[in-house]
């Protein structure tokens, strides 16, 4: 081979080898990114998923649909089995790579649990959709001028005491984000270093050498934010972001302004009939116009038991330990306002559960929304609109009697015993079996079996927690204006780490709405039983719920939050643990009696809305004696899975289903208001003549106070 072929060979060869060396470089350059799944167990909402990134440059960034998985993680894990879900990975450069995946369901209940998530999903954004938002009238993207900055490793219940031992930055000096800005010291010798949250001008909170938080301390457990060293003033205001880079929004859900608007609406409709009527829906409650001679098959008082044992439960302690960690001690504020206008929406409601109730020939009543939804509006000239409204009603109320009024509450039981007695843990079936008797022996009695064990149980399990609570008060009590102090300045000058004002608002009148059921129109059809001739003197006999359920035993629950430091605990602990958390801090052993009280609350629960799913069931498919026994069977089935099995988006639907009832009812008693305000005048007309029947035993009482 002649010297021209060699170096034409060489070149060829030299080029060809540039030329894959160029490619290798641009496939090392180029982003690639690969998602490994894992699906752990049968259980729902746990998959898993996790990237595997090559090429690009470095440091990415991974947003991920889940809002829980942070912007620096490369794995993603809760994740729901059978739905699609995404992550967009970044690299320094600004490459971009979007990738969506989706986990197998393999065991029935995953596969269940994915079929029903859309309709979940369809329901939510109904319930929870914001019509402020939707006509721009104000905007729902929650800022921030400022940023506190907590001690490192701060935790409310944590032994050792903190000490600001140096500052690292000059106060009022510009600082960026990562900067480290002071060294504190705790009370068991260790340091810890704090950084900026933030580019911005930083100004102190504490000096060197003092005590920032002191477990020990009942003011520093209950004012909040005692435990925050610094504040950064932000160079322009911030948007506050969920874990995976979202921007948080402040939302008025629409079936919030729903109930609450059907709450202030009556109230002036009626002329404050929650405030003129308390004395005497107390005078009911004990009996003291109980005409035995009267139709009906329950007492005013075990119809106000039923109706309060089917709303005093889980929410009022895993609900409002929740309502309080995200909107702080304000939300109180209006849990307790919002509590105080229910009373005269379930006036409405459970005076008209009476007048429309029917009683066959055996004595069986049927009441309840549905009846005065169908008959009263019929009288107005609205057949159509009344047969919709009731069987719509129906439908919800079998829907919401099977899943939040049982399923939930089997479930959370369990969860809560099983916690406390670890040898029932994989036992749920046995549990829910053992369960399912204990309801049974109940609820195949009827009526009059449900309001004799509710008038017992309700008074025992309320006690039980209050007296807890009273001790947790009793145990803080020289500090008790720090606590309501932190509860006014909450409400009306809220942190908007907290979501600002409107915020704090929209969850104080959240937990309140649903945690009363005024408006659901479910304590209509537990008062239609009751033994009277006049349905305004059950209106009256309603108006304490609320005050029992919201105003008192939810505002309990918060104090104790509050005076035990656990509103500022916002991080991985759910309702009823931040709960739990909170009395054993103060009594060792209490988190056992919360557990037997959870318990009750459930069971209770359960037996009310066994009577209120059935009479909804009835509606739809006949008054007979057999269909009544169908509905109870399968709600004893409905206990048994409910305790054994995981079906997150099952109960959640079902749970929604409860807050849907008030869209067909309020409408009907928007339509009868003045109906029922007629009704009111007239009764309490004859109540001043002395025209309604006082029971024997409490005539001598009426002369001496006239």
């Amino acid at each position: 081979m002649n010297l021209k072929n060699r170096l034409f060979y060489f070149l060829i060869l030299l080029t060809t080898s540039f030329y894959a060396q160029n490619q290798d470089l641009k496939q090392q350059k180029t982003l690639h990114v690969d998602v490994e799944l894992k699906n752990p167990s049968s259980e729902i909402n746990d998959g898993e998923a996790t990237l595997i990134v090559s090429g690009g440059e470095a440091p990415y960034t991974y947003k991920w649909s889940n809002q829980e998985t942070s912007l620096e993680s490369k794995k993603s894990t809760g994740l729901i089995e059978g739905m699609p879900h995404t992550v967009v990975v970044t690299d320094a450069k600004g490459n971009k790579v979007e990738k969506t995946f989706e986990l197998e369901a393999e065991s029935i209940t995953e596969i269940f649990n994915s079929g029903v998530q859309p309709a979940v999903d369809y329901l939510g954004m109904v319930l929870f959709w914001d019509p402020f938002e939707a006509i721009g009238i104000y905007d729902p993207l929650v800022y921030t001028s400022h940023k506190l900055v907590p001690v490192p490793e701060w935790d409310p219940s944590s032994a050792p005491s903190y000490t600001l031992k140096k500052w690292l930055i000059e106060e009022n000096a510009h600082v960026n984000e990562g900067d480290e800005i002071a060294v504190v010291e705790t009370g068991d010798g260790r340091e810890l270093t704090a950084k900026s949250d933030g580019d911005g001008k930083i100004k102190y909170l504490a000096k060197e050498g003092q005590v920032i938080y002191d477990p020990e301390s009942t003011e520093d457990v209950i004012v909040a934010d005692a435990h925050m060293i610094a504040e950064i003033e932000f160079d322009d205001p911030q948007p506050l972001l969920h874990a995976n880079g979202d921007i948080r929004k402040n939302s008025i859900p629409f079936i919030v302004i729903w109930l609450i608007l059907g709450s202030i609406f009556f109230t002036f409709r009626l002329g404050f009939i929650n405030i003129r009527g308390f004395k005497h829906s107390i005078e009911l409650a004990r009996g003291k116009y109980d005409d035995p001679a009267a139709p009906g098959r329950i007492t005013h008082f075990q119809a106000m038991a039923t109706a309060v044992s089917a709303t005093v439960g889980l929410g009022n302690i895993a609900g409002v330990a929740v309502a309080i960690s995200l909107g702080g001690a304000g939300a109180t504020f209006w849990m307790f306002m919002a509590g105080f206008f229910a009373m005269s929406l379930k006036f409405v409601e459970c005076t008209l559960g009476v007048k429309y109730r029917f009683i066959n020939k055996e004595g069986r009543i049927f009441g309840g929304p549905m009846n005065y939804l169908r008959y009263g509006l019929e009288k107005k000239g609205m057949k159509g609109l009344g047969k919709f409204l009731a069987v719509l009603f129906a439908v919800l109320g079998v829907g919401a009697s099977l899943g939040g009024g049982n399923m939930l509450q089997s479930n959370q039981a369990f969860k809560i015993v099983s916690e406390q007695l670890p040898f029932l843990q994989g036992y749920g079936f046995w549990f829910g079996v053992m369960f399912a008797v204990l309801v049974g022996v109940v609820i195949i009695g009827g009526i009059n079996s449900i309001a004799r064990v509710t008038g017992r149980v309700v008074p025992f399990m309320a006690a039980v927690y209050i007296i807890g609570c009273l001790v947790v008060i009793g145990t803080n009590f020289q500090n008790i204006g720090n606590a309501f102090e932190a509860i006014f300045n909450g409400a009306l000058h809220a942190d908007a780490l907290k979501g600002g004002f409107i915020g704090v608002l929209i969850i104080g009148l959240q937990r309140a709405a649903f945690s009363s059921e005024a408006g659901v129109g479910s304590a209509a059809i537990a008062h239609s039983a009751s033994k009277t001739n006049n349905p305004v003197a059950d209106g009256f006999t309603s108006l304490v719920e609320p005050f029992i359920d919201t105003m008192a035993v939810c505002t309990m629950t918060a104090l104790v939050l509050i005076f035990t430091g656990m509103h500022q605990e916002s991080t991985g602990m759910g309702g009823v643990e931040l709960t739990s958390q909170a009395f054993g801090s103060v009594i060792s052993w209490f988190p056992v009696v919360l557990a037997f009280a959870v318990f009750l609350f459930a069971f209770s629960t359960m037996v009310s809305w066994s009577y209120y799913g059935m009479r909804s069931w009835t509606y739809l498919f006949g008054r007979s004696k057999k269909s009544e026994m169908v509905y109870k069977v399968l709600f004893l089935v409905f206990v048994v899975l409910g305790a054994s099995v995981s079906l997150g988006a099952v109960l959640s639907f079902s749970d929604m289903m409860i807050l849907a009832m008030s869209f067909p009812n309020i409408v009907g008693l928007y339509i009868m208001s003045s109906e029922v305000r007629a009704d009111v005048k007239d009764y309490l007309k004859r109540l001043k003549e002395n025209k309604i029947f006082i029971h024997p035993r409490f005539r001598e009482e009426s002369k001496t106070e006239a």
